[in-house]
């Protein structure tokens, strides 16, 4: 991954799923669509979404008299960063194990076990080329 993306905490997670979901987002409305799913004050969401801006997670369009916001980084690469930072604090950096711990504890039907085969057998062919 070339670019390194800030941690993000629980509560700033929230602010980029709605940014996702629709952008770009003036603060008022980040504010009216979090308040329809949280019990957060507005000056909490604000004080989310300026840390956000200073974290570089989060740009401004300060070009029209009302600022819009909007994701510098797509959920992809966000997930992908929080994933990785997990394996790395809680598996040691190892993902087999980690993935072994799920595939275990966790029934697989037939078609995820499925989707997982379509996602590992081409690996498996580089590695052997």
């Amino acid at each position: 991954m070339s670019k390194k993306i800030p941690t993000i905490s629980e509560s700033e997670w929230e602010i980029m799923t709605v940014l996702w979901e629709k952008t770009p987002l003036t603060a008022n409305e980040v504010i009216s669509s979090l308040q329809e799913r949280t019990d957060w004050k507005p000056k909490t969401i604000r004080t989310l979404l300026d840390r956000l801006v200073k974290k570089s997670v989060v740009g401004v369009n300060k070009e029209k008299r009302i600022y819009t916001f909007f994701p510098l980084y797509s959920q992809d690469e966000c997930q992908h960063a929080e994933a990785e930072s997990f394996v790395k604090r809680i598996y040691g950096g190892a993902l087999k194990s980690m993935l072994v711990q799920f595939i275990k504890e966790d029934s697989l039907s037939e078609e995820d076990i499925q989707e997982l085969r379509s996602i590992l057998d081409p690996k498996k062919k580089k590695q052997t080329n």
